[in-house]
């Protein structure tokens, strides 16, 4: 049936839970695309005909024509619907995806996160002064403006804004600034310890 292909891409999306991103279906896609360009050169080939006088052609003229913008809806649905994805995974991973969900995407989606990455950091450079002002911080509002958390592999020395380094190993325990350790807790270098 005509539109099956689209709408599976958006059935897809819709089963993938909790914003998870799924692998990108190019063949999929393409296979929708090549549908509407079929479609498309019959209903021209129909055209031309109908305006010859074969009126009867006019209903099938139409619904080819509402499989094409049916088709076209599901196609921009599935590509806005992922990249609103990306974009949530660069506030929640960070400006460094890990290698698992990069392999879900296609070069395309990679080249508008590296975009939106940099665009988002002109940003947080531009307001705040000299340092910038780093909103993908404190997504949540603190309790406290320090934690104590745990370290889950080997890092290295961690350097605080007071000059304090402090060397991260594996199962170490440390009270730390919030703000310093979101982004490490969001990489899985470090666990929040809920006291």
């Amino acid at each position: 049936m005509a539109g099956e292909r689209a709408v599976g891409l958006v059935r897809e999306l819709h089963r993938a839970a909790g914003g998870h991103l799924p692998p990108f279906r190019t063949e999929e896609l393409r296979q929708a695309l090549e549908e509407m360009r079929a479609l498309y050169e019959r209903n021209q080939a129909d055209v031309s005909e109908a305006k010859s006088g074969r009126t009867d052609l006019i209903f099938l003229i139409r619904f080819r024509h509402c499989c094409l913008l049916r088709n076209q809806r599901c196609i921009l649905a599935y590509l806005y619907d992922r990249l609103l994805r990306i974009r949530a995974l660069r506030w929640e991973y960070g400006s460094v995806l890990p290698n698992t969900i990069q392999f879900h995407m296609s070069a395309e989606e990679v080249e508008w996160f590296n975009r939106y990455k940099k665009s988002l950091a002109t940003y947080m450079r531009s307001v705040g002064g000299e340092e910038g002002l780093d909103l993908t911080q404190d997504i949540k509002p603190p309790k406290s403006l320090y934690i104590e958390v745990r370290c889950l592999r080997d890092y290295g020395e961690f350097e605080i804004d007071d000059g304090t380094t402090v060397l991260l190993k594996k199962n170490s325990q440390h009270f730390l600034p919030r703000w310093k350790c979101e982004q490490l807790i969001r990489q899985g270098v470090l666990e929040h310890i809920l006291s």
